[in-house]
């Protein structure tokens, strides 16, 4: 058997079930009935057996919380498990990548259940893509919220509720889910996901899900940040309390309802400046520009360069052997966006496998190469430091083609100071590294998602 045993395919869970509903129809008869539970009975039985939802603990890079993957893997697949089983009115896939057509999904990466930290409180946090698809027409923002939360996340609550109620190592929980919305753009029919976030500290969440009115289950939800496409937003049960809140608010602007969307902005905007919660694409924001101050002339390059010479040579000689350093072109001082940065020129040699886009290769580039750099690097930088950051410069070769120039790709990443301190410390994930600064490909800048590029599906 295999480590994470048998695999049955979610839509054959899905076809069987709905056969059993039909036979077990009146009219079908009792031998009909016997089987239809007979089949039952192999649905229940295989459903355990289903494809792992959880994230192995090799997988995370945040020790604490590799620890707590480990310690708690088993209960991380069984809320998978039942999640799985569960029957949702649209397709619902666990996915470590949101945003994906159902022909990408069936291909992906199809587990997602993790530990992770936001805003210090520790959270078991889901991804997954809801095969909803919404009429923008029809069904307005605030009801297409409701909807999934409905027939998505309050059930995926219900059951992970159930399981970690009594985990003291739990403190809340944290789900992303992304559906469709449909709609037309300059006169042209048009799809486009539309992502929501939703964060509980375990106390609210088990308000919610024993909640035994709905006044009861909303003041749950209040306690909690609720986001649509990253902006904060409230979201209302029924209409009535929508429209009570709207009154309120048009009343006395400084009533409850603006004190709790001032209170949901203030939690949300520190939820989003603490971690990132899906590996989704998107444009990389332009980091802040380093202070006008900063004299990039030659001469000042040349002086900073003198001024860190000596442990330049150190590193040069202690992490070449995993730095694959250009012996031609040692390590010197550019400027780049106003800032003055110590670019380091390497090889990058990736397996004949790696072929792809550009993207592709710059993204194993960076996780196979460059990211492993990163701490040895900044060890002997330490302090303030008189330049803004580090570049990494590298021409990326396929190992059975490493003597010529074709399926090779020159790439440079631009990290400020800061995110490679963050990065060092644990507290920033690659793709966090990569959001705060620069990535060119053959000297044009790009954008580099790291899942979305390594699974080929941008």
């Amino acid at each position: 058997m295999a480590p994470y045993g048998y695999t049955l395919p979610k839509s054959e869970i899905q076809a069987m079930v709905a056969y059993i509903r039909m036979l077990s129809r009146p009219r079908h008869g009792a031998l009909v009935i016997a089987y239809a539970r007979w089949l039952c009975i192999v649905v229940l039985t295989l459903a355990p057996f289903s494809a792992p939802q959880a994230l192995t603990p090799a997988e995370i890079k945040e020790p604490q919380m590799r620890v707590l993957q480990e310690k708690h893997f088993q209960q991380l697949q069984t809320i998978g498990s039942e999640v799985q089983a569960h029957i949702f009115p649209y397709a619902f896939y666990f996915s470590r990548v949101l945003d994906l057509e159902l022909s990408q999904q069936e291909r992906a990466d199809q587990r997602s259940l993790r530990f992770d930290n936001y805003g210090g409180m520790t959270v078991v946090e889901v991804t997954g893509n809801y095969f909803a698809s919404y009429s923008s027409d029809m069904v307005d923002k605030s009801h297409r919220a409701l909807r999934t939360f409905q027939d998505v996340m309050l059930p995926i609550v219900e059951i992970a509720m159930s399981e970690i109620k009594d985990n003291p190592d739990v403190e809340g929980f944290a789900m992303e889910i992304s559906h469709h919305v449909r709609g037309k753009a300059m006169g042209m029919s048009m799809e486009r996901p539309e992502n929501l976030v939703f964060v509980l500290s375990k106390t609210a969440a088990l308000r919610l899900v024993n909640g035994k009115t709905e006044s009861d289950r909303q003041a749950a939800i209040l306690d909690g940040q609720f986001l649509i496409n990253g902006e904060p937003f409230i979201l209302y049960l029924n209409d009535r309390a929508a429209k009570e809140a709207a009154r309120l608010q048009e009343q006395n602007p400084m009533a409850a309802g603006a004190g709790q969307e001032s209170e949901q902005k203030s939690k949300s905007a520190k939820l989003t400046s603490t971690a990132t919660m899906r590996p989704l694409p998107r444009m990389v924001p332009p980091d802040p520009p380093p202070s006008p101050s900063r004299d990039t002339s030659p001469d000042a390059l040349a002086k900073i360069q003198v001024s860190v010479q000596k442990m330049i040579d150190v590193v040069l000689k202690e992490v070449d052997s995993q730095g694959h350093f250009v012996a031609y072109a040692p390590p010197t001082m550019v400027a780049f966006r106003k800032g003055a940065y110590l670019e380091f020129s390497a090889n990058t040699t990736l397996p004949p496998s790696a072929i792809g886009s550009r993207y592709k290769m710059a993204a194993l580039a960076f996780d196979d190469h460059i990211a492993h750099l990163v701490r040895p690097v900044m060890s002997y930088f330490k302090g303030d430091l008189d330049f803004d950051g580090i570049a990494f410069s590298t021409t990326i070769h396929l190992a059975d083609k490493s003597a010529s120039t074709e399926g090779s790709e020159a790439v440079e990443y631009f990290f400020p100071t800061a995110a490679l301190r963050c990065y060092e410390t644990y507290d920033c994930t690659g793709q966090q590294l990569i959001d705060q600064g620069s990535v060119l490909i053959n000297g044009e800048r790009v954008s580099l998602d790291l899942q979305i590029s390594e699974t080929g599906t941008r």
